[in-house]
């Protein structure tokens, strides 16, 4: 079972909104509302001042009564502010000044269905900052908050980083209603449940945790809760600020939360028992808890045939050895063993080593730097060229370095082979950490061999074995040894096999559906005709 050490604590989950940092501008509430309508957009207005997007809009309705209304402009819809609140105000019969609070008051006569109201001036101006419009009546004790808000947004495209074949093509946007509502379609139960919270203290970001009840942990869902609690920092702008504060072992090169922008990867994920971190802004959704082989699975291996999906798994798998282990082992085959390579290879690997003024593991040094170097033009420079610029320049630079002498043509294949190779994982961040893991190993195997080949993936394993994601091990099934997780570990098993939910992630309520199988079959029909 998953341990949540963190949890044995007495104090509880707070919201992060009281937050203070050392540029925090918290102001203490204005209780005093019942003043005159002047006095208390005078104290908005300090509040607000050098704030040109604000704007105050004052008026008489019903029977001579005044109010004023406050809001960003850019951020409200204007024609619905003017057509379902100030023409009704306008148009308000009322004989007298209580009638009119009453009808105003009583939801009869605004259209607008999600109003509230707010009990502070300090209330009303964080509305204000929210992109609300706040109604203030003179002699009335309460702010009316009427949510308008009205933002320039992304249309929902395909994901750029997570393509696929089969699968759905919508991808998050940085509209957090609009995500919800993406996730909303493909889990039409009540017991899809989410949960607001504000972390930044002068970004205010509005962060959702979103799970389904009965199938989440409740000790996974506190401690969630209770990290995003402990945020104290003056803005959250994306997801990955809060990742980072979310890893349970912030040092270590693999990633501890699983980052999309697919919801059907979401649903999936929300399906198994796990909990989605939404922040608003930020098209990349996070999920907790997540394992290594989780990060080694991609969206198209559920839309594909399971014996087509298998075999495209153990391709995966064994590339990505490829891409951590390859440079290393021809670095130390070369330098401490080259009685491992047939004669003919042999001699055809060190014929073109000749004239080679470096050692393998400097050449293997620059070219792979050198490699590192082309990706990381190719995604800064502009799209209409990136891709030549890349391609042109990796088969420039590649031959006039063999025929300069100064690598090898083998060594270039090698680097060639890696860098495909490292292409295939379907995470990126978990690409980056063997990219990342490759020098230190390429070193020890310059050093010592095999041998150093040999400790370095025990270090690598000691640290993996070691590493948690919200208690999860990060191995598992692998280690903790699960036998009923294997369907969809080394193998993608049909789905009318997969009967259990993961356990890593799972309540009490494992079943995923009834153990029914396949009980039909054609031959099956003809028999009973």
């Amino acid at each position: 079972m998953p341990k949540f050490p963190f949890l044995n604590r007495n104090d509880q989950p707070q919201p992060p909104a009281n937050n203070k940092t050392g540029n925090d501008e918290h102001q203490e509430p204005f209780e005093d509302v019942d003043r005159p309508l002047e006095e208390r957009l005078a104290w908005i207005r300090m509040q607000l001042t050098d704030n040109s997007d604000v704007a105050y809009h004052t008026f008489v309705a019903g029977p001579m009564i005044p109010c004023a209304i406050v809001y960003l402009r850019g951020m409200v819809d204007l024609k619905v502010l003017q057509e379902d609140v100030l023409k009704v105000l306008f148009r308000m019969d009322a004989a007298d000044a209580d009638e009119f609070r009453m009808q105003l008051f009583d939801r009869k006569q605004l259209s607008i269905s999600d109003f509230r109201w707010l009990s502070t001036l300090s209330d009303g101006i964080a509305s204000v900052l929210d992109s609300k419009v706040i109604l203030l009546v003179d002699g009335e004790h309460t702010i009316i908050e009427l949510p308008m808000a009205k933002h320039e947004k992304r249309a929902i495209d395909e994901p750029p980083n997570e393509p696929g074949i089969r699968g759905p093509r919508e991808a998050f946007i940085e509209d957090l209603s609009t995500n919800l509502t993406l996730i909303r379609r493909r889990l039409k139960t009540s017991k899809f449940k989410t949960e607001n919270m504000r972390v930044g203290a002068l970004s205010k970001t509005r962060v959702v945790i979103a799970y389904i009840d009965g199938l989440c942990k409740p000790e996974l869902l506190e401690e969630v809760k209770y990290r995003l609690s402990k945020i104290e920092i003056d803005g959250v702008l994306g997801s990955s600020v809060v990742e980072e504060y979310l890893d349970d072992t912030p040092f270590s090169p693999f990633p501890q939360l699983q980052y999309t922008e697919r919801p059907d990867i979401m649903a999936a994920a929300l399906l198994e028992g796990r909990v989605a971190i939404i922040v608003d802004g930020s098209p990349i959704a996070l999920i907790a808890p997540v394992t290594l082989m989780m990060l080694l699975q991609s969206s198209e291996d559920y839309y594909q045939r399971f014996v087509a999906s298998t075999w495209i798994r153990w391709i995966r798998y064994v590339f990505l050895f490829v891409s951590l282990l390859l440079p290393s082992t021809y670095v130390a085959i070369t330098t401490f063993h080259p009685e491992i390579i047939p004669s003919k290879l042999l001699l055809t690997v060190m014929s073109s080593r000749e004239i080679v003024p470096f050692p393998a593991l400097i050449e293997a040094f620059i070219m792979e730097i050198s490699f590192e170097a082309l990706r990381e033009a190719a995604i800064r420079i502009p799209k209409s060229i990136g891709q030549a610029v890349s391609i042109i320049g990796a088969l420039i630079i590649g031959t006039a370095a063999v025929e300069a002498g100064i690598v090898s043509a083998a060594m270039v294949i090698i680097v060639s082979l890696t860098g495909i190779a490292s292409f295939i994982s379907p995470h990126y961040d978990l690409g980056l950490s063997f990219r990342l893991l490759r020098f230190p190993i390429m070193i020890l195997a310059g050093l010592f061999g095999l041998f150093g080949i040999a400790c370095s993936l025990l270090f690598l394993y000691i640290h993996l074995i070691n590493l948690r994601s919200f208690g999860v091990a990060y191995l598992s099934p692998i280690t903790p040894f699960v036998p009923s997780d294997l369907k969809d570990t080394l193998v993608r098993a049909p789905w009318w096999l997969m009967n259990k939910r993961p356990k890593p992630s799972s309540t009490k309520n494992e079943m995923r559906q009834r153990k029914t199988g396949r009980k039909w079959s054609y031959s099956e029909e003809e028999s009973e005709d």
